[in-house]
């Protein structure tokens, strides 16, 4: 009788990419993006091709500072990636290497952080608790520095603070974000925003911070819009949440550049939990 081939072994990995070089994260024919540098350094490493679970795709230009996937890797593929390296567990390995090849492929504009191994319930997008995401906006030419432009928008107007916030302050909680959101087919547009605030550095710069469950396509940038217009003076006090409860894109709907947005971590339960959170996210969004 023959021995039983033992299960694939989930890894998640913690990982920072400059969106700047890329289409986004997903990939795209043609275009260059974050998923094939990774899938394509997995390859190289494992002598297999593997796909990738990520907790939120980013757009085109978006950078990440704690984005989360995971990777499963089989008997095989875990040899292949400690071969010659024994001494050290294979999550290290893994990092070692991955960064060695995506530092030729991507400039070092993709680098892994950690990678761990995770009970084979966990996923990378349906067991987060939550995303977060910071926006950065230089309002005023004073403020604008060269060598911020590629992570910071540069926005002409003075913005008030205060304004922003308490407009913001207005979005939190289970609300239908659809004014905020561009549709997908057959996807909802509710979430839950847990948190956000609105902030001036000590650099002057403007911050936005945001968290929610799960962010849909262009959520971000559309709600950091919205607030600038109030900040700015051309749209009036209370005007996001009205256009909260309107729930439709028309063409008061604005986007910001996607530059200056960067997704700064992803929360998850403890791992003993991890799959009962995945398995309850993807019962909800199938019964919306």
């Amino acid at each position: 009788m023959s021995e039983p081939v033992p299960s694939p072994q989930r890894f998640a990995l913690t990982l920072a990419y400059d969106g700047g070089p890329f289409n986004g994260w997903a990939r795209q024919p043609g275009l260059p993006s974050v998923q094939e540098a990774i899938e394509s350094a997995l390859a190289v490493v494992s002598r297999q091709e593997l796909r990738v679970v990520v907790a939120g795709r980013t757009d085109t230009g978006v950078h990440a500072s704690g984005q989360v996937l995971h990777v499963d890797l089989d008997a095989a593929a875990q040899a292949k990636v400690g071969v010659r390296d024994g001494a050290e567990p294979v999550e290290v390995t893994l990092v070692r290497r991955l960064n060695a090849v995506l530092a030729r492929s991507t400039g070092r504009a993709v680098l892994i952080h950690s990678a761990r191994p995770v009970p084979p319930g966990f996923d990378a997008r349906f067991s987060a608790l939550w995303r977060s995401y910071t926006y950065t906006i230089a309002d005023g030419e004073r403020r604008w520095d060269p060598l911020r432009r590629g992570d910071t928008l540069f926005h002409a107007r003075a913005l008030d603070v205060d304004a922003m916030q308490a407009e913001l302050d207005s979005l939190l909680g289970l609300h239908d974000f659809l004014s905020f959101c561009k549709p997908r087919e057959e996807a909802t547009t509710v979430r839950e925003l847990q948190g956000g605030e609105v902030v001036r550095g000590e650099d002057g710069l403007v911050r936005v911070h945001l968290r929610a469950d799960a962010f849909c396509h262009h959520m971000v940038r559309t709600i950091v819009g919205a607030l600038v217009a109030v900040g700015e003076g051309r749209e009036p006090s209370g005007w996001v949440g009205r256009r909260l409860g309107e729930r439709t894109r028309d063409a008061k709907t604005k986007m910001v550049a996607g530059h200056a947005l960067v997704l700064t971590g992803v929360g998850y339960p403890d791992d003993e939990v991890a799959g009962a959170r995945a398995k309850a996210t993807r019962a909800k969004r199938a019964a919306l």
